[in-house]
């Protein structure tokens, strides 16, 4: 009688650790794809800061803007065109 008690104890002590492993597992499970989805979010809102930021960039680089805030400092846009310099190679 010892010895069938001996083994459902072993049976029962068997299923309760495999039933704690399987939970376990599930709750990594779970926290995993709450950080994927947390991570997907993060990067989403990065993304969307990183446009927002390059628009602002490519608003002040137009040149009117530049040349508004230049005209602020009191700096104005030449009137003459820029010149090409170009230098011949000396020849021996």
């Amino acid at each position: 009688m010892s010895e069938d008690s001996f083994k459902n104890w072993r049976m029962i002590l068997f299923v309760s650790v495999l039933a704690i492993v399987m939970i376990a597992s599930s709750h990594s499970a779970d926290k995993k794809v709450y950080d994927i989805a947390r991570l997907g979010n993060e990067a989403k809102e990065l993304r969307s800061a990183f446009i927002d930021g390059r628009g602002r960039l490519m608003e002040l680089k137009k040149e009117s803007v530049v040349s508004l805030k230049m005209k602020a400092k009191g700096l104005k846009t030449s009137e003459v065109p820029p010149q090409k310099i170009i230098v011949k190679p000396q020849q021996n």
